[in-house]
């Protein structure tokens, strides 16, 4: 596909060897630029950023008891997951041009609104049809956080600060996956898994009345866009076309698929296959979780500036594929049966696949959004889209051979890192950018 480069004059935060410039803050209103106001931004995006692993991680523990007490199989209550994991993929194609039109505040609030309302009623569905349709809206409306929170942070920043900022951002929402079980568990121990709606619908409450009050406009008038759905398919249709950001796009999207994997399918494979119980399948999600926060400050704070963003993402992509291959190894029993194995070396493989996420998420989102500062909104929606479809496609995908095998769980997250990785070096093509701008 050709390389356009996005041929709108924008700025894309690299300079010609392909090294990612020191940034120039874009043009925002005087209400964000303060210290204060942008940590108090900062603070407010992490929380937006988090509705989705509190949406989904609060809920792990309760899967064995969803497929229990509304009858259903494993591949059902999974689909729970799927339902509001496809919500968040499709609203994110709404909700992006939408905040590239009206701001950001008017539909954020919008969807946070319906957010409290789906989830309310996701804690009184009798079967698992409802429970379904309602994950769905759910997600549809949860959505709104993610993809707005992408585009108020390249209203705000560019080149290396955007990186660094995405790293920050995931300090604060990666709290989320390692509180969200624990709370799950814990909500657990003195209620059934409706308990675990009516207290995502209180945050939702909480998240929405800080949003109305704290959060400021940060799309200006003058830059939005004023045309309606042709205009924002068009924008869409090209940014695809766009060789370079579509491959980012790609790789985040399957990079996600192969961490989404491991969050359908791990109150299974640990609690399950390994018999641990829903407080230690809890406490090792939050072990991961610090991984995850840990090497994501490692990138924001150490690499990002000193190495170039596409090393550090190969760096990543190659070590999610080993650990993958490690637990596809471990699954089909070539270190032996579960017993003899034991929970500890699945335990590390999963460690470390997630915490590199924290390699590949934030420097994929930069260095695709650094290409596209006119259309923050939609070329979020894309990048958001692209990750939760794939996500989805693969959820349903780890549990096909039941509830006693991991075998399904590490050869999608094989799959998903290879394919991540090729995406990577045909589209990508991080060297062949840099030895164009030596040649100028």
């Amino acid at each position: 596909m050709k390389d356009s480069g996005c041929s709108t004059g924008s700025t894309t935060g690299e300079d010609t060897t392909g090294e990612v410039r020191a940034a120039t803050p874009t043009p925002v209103p005087r209400a964000v630029v303060g210290a204060g106001a942008s940590l108090l931004v900062t603070f407010i995006l992490g929380g937006l950023t988090a509705v989705p692993p509190l949406s989904m991680d609060m809920y792990l523990p309760a899967l064995p008891e969803v497929t229990e007490v509304l009858h259903t199989s494993a591949a059902t209550a999974q689909l729970t997951l799927t339902a509001c994991l496809t919500g968040m993929a499709l609203g994110q194609l709404v909700v992006g041009p939408m905040s590239d039109k009206w701001g950001r505040r008017r539909p954020l609030i919008v969807s946070l609104l319906i957010y409290i309302v789906a989830t309310a009623i996701c804690a009184f569905a009798p079967n698992a049809t409802l429970l379904i349709a309602f994950r769905l809206m759910q997600g549809l409306a949860g959505s709104a956080g993610i993809v707005i929170a992408r585009a108020v942070v390249r209203d705000l920043y560019d080149g290396v600060a955007m990186a660094r900022f995405f790293s920050s951002l995931m300090l604060i929402s990666g709290i989320a996956p390692i509180v969200a079980p624990l709370i799950g568990g814990q909500v657990l121990r003195f209620t059934d898994w409706r308990g675990v709606f009516v207290v995502l619908t209180g945050i939702g409450i909480a998240l929405t009345a800080v949003v109305w009050k704290l959060l400021p406009e940060t799309l200006a008038p003058e830059r939005r866009h004023s045309g309606g759905t042709g205009e924002a398919l068009r924008t869409m249709r090209g940014l695809l076309a766009d060789r370079v950001f579509l491959g980012y796009t790609v790789v985040g999207g399957f990079a996600f698929a192969a961490l989404f994997a491991y969050v359908s399918a791990s109150p299974f494979v640990i609690q399950e296959i390994y018999g641990a119980s829903p407080q230690t399948f809890s406490l090792l999600f939050g072990l991961n979780s610090v991984g995850l926060i840990a090497v994501g400050q490692l990138n924001g704070k150490v690499l990002v500036g000193r190495v170039n963003l596409d090393k550090v993402l190969g760096i990543g992509l190659t070590l999610v594929v080993l650990a993958a291959a490690f637990l596809l190894l471990a699954a089909t029993g070539v270190f032996g049966t579960p017993e003899e194995l034991g929970l500890a070396p699945v335990a590390a493989g999963l460690f470390v696949l997630m915490a590199c996420m924290a390699l590949t998420t934030p420097n994929t989102n930069a260095l695709a959004l650094m290409r596209t500062p006119h259309a923050a909104g939609s070329a979020s929606a894309l990048l958001g889209t692209s990750s939760f479809l794939i996500g989805a496609i693969a959820s349903p995908l780890v549990g096909i051979a039941g509830e006693h095998t991991a075998v399904p769980m590490a050869l999608v997250q094989l799959v998903c890192g290879i394919v991540a990785a090729l995406a990577f070096v045909t589209l990508c093509r991080p060297w062949q950018r840099r030895a164009a701008g030596e040649q100028r």
